[in-house]
């Protein structure tokens, strides 16, 4: 099956939905399936406002017609609801073709705390976006009771796997700091919120691994806290596997893929139970959850690494690309994209 992915994130941003892509991506390939992306590559773009550092596409609607042509997909996924996202969205409803989305980035919370933008203005936008799919796929059971009872329609499961052999707790790094080293890895950003870790009373130290607009402001807020920068491939997986916990402290992710990453290193997660890590930890004793994250955080230090990594084991990107897969087979559009014509309009986003 031929499949085309249009994504408004991509390289060289690093997060989980680009993570979760290109592992899609290598794990469809032995079956059978042939994913390409249509991305912001190549068009104009320009600094979204409030989120330095992030760069959203200025699209072309001849040009976006003329990437589905060429590609000659199968099926088609909208896997975000940018402006890549939403320009595929309109060219399959104006030429009648089937198409899929996933609900992978809580948008309305990351625009509250970033703008005057109520969330519920948000998800309506967002309700019209991915209503207009055969299936909306989601990660988590939590999350598919929460969107279908704000009225979105068609949902169905995809869940998400991590990299066992490139995640693993064989090569740990050498940390010079003291022990037990808690840690948390993502966007520094204020969604992510990190200060809510950053801010405890907790034994050892604090490590925080990644980049974003908030690291200058947190790092001088906090000069007890060890801010190393983003890591990619083996240096990441090693300082993950030299964590004695690792802390995920955001309210707002749907899904979390890095806690896959960091039980895969034999590291136990420590997180609030929202979404996400109620779905992924639950009772698991591969962590702890509790509304009073210090608490979660010293009760993990108590949990087996070699549990969470068996725990990992058991969740592979091939069943999670199995169940993709699964989800667009029925969806295939009546016709190819190279039958339907070309309209040529620029900047157009909506439809």
């Amino acid at each position: 099956m031929r499949i085309l992915i249009a994504t408004d994130a991509w390289h060289p941003q690093v997060n989980g939905v680009v993570r979760t892509l290109t592992s899609l991506q290598r794990a469809a390939g032995p079956l059978g399936a042939e994913i390409q992306f249509l991305t912001p590559e190549g068009f104009p773009s320009m600094e979204l406002p409030t989120y330095p550092g992030l760069r959203v596409a200025w699209t072309n609607r001849r040009e976006i017609a003329a990437r589905i042509e060429a590609a000659n997909p199968e099926a088609i996924h909208v896997a975000t609801e940018g402006p890549v996202g939403w320009a595929v969205r309109a060219y399959c409803r104006r030429h009648g073709l089937a198409f899929t989305t996933s609900y992978t980035t809580r948008f309305p919370e990351y625009i509250a705390v970033r703008s005057i933008i109520p969330a519920a203005v948000s998800y309506a936008v967002l309700r019209h976006f991915h209503n207009s799919a055969a299936t909306t796929m989601v990660a988590v059971p939590s999350l598919y009771n929460e969107l279908a009872g704000r009225g979105f329609r068609k949902l169905g499961f995809w869940g998400r796997g991590v990299d066992t052999k490139l995640f693993n707790p064989d090569h740990p790094a050498l940390l010079d700091l003291p022990r037990p080293i808690f840690m948390t890895m993502g966007r520094v950003a204020v969604e992510k919120n990190i200060e809510a870790f950053l801010s405890l009373d907790l034994p050892g130290t604090k490590v925080v691994v990644g980049d974003g607009p908030q690291r200058a402001e947190l790092a001088q807020k906090y000069p007890d806290v060890k801010f190393l920068g983003e890591k990619k491939g083996a240096d990441l997986t090693a300082h993950l596997a030299a964590a004695d916990v690792f802390v995920f402290p955001s309210l707002t992710d749907t899904f979390g893929v890095v806690q896959l990453e960091a039980l895969a290193c034999g590291t136990p997660v420590a997180a609030f139970p929202v979404t996400g890590p109620i779905d992924v930890i639950a009772d698991h004793p591969i962590g702890a959850l509790d509304n009073d994250l210090r608490a979660a955080c010293l009760r993990a230090l108590n949990q087996s690494r070699e549990t969470c990594r068996q725990f990992a084991l058991e969740r592979s990107w091939e069943n999670s690309a199995r169940q993709f897969i699964g989800n667009l087979s029925a969806l295939q559009p009546s016709r190819s994209p190279r039958q339907v014509p070309i309209v040529a309009e620029s900047h157009a986003v909506g439809g």
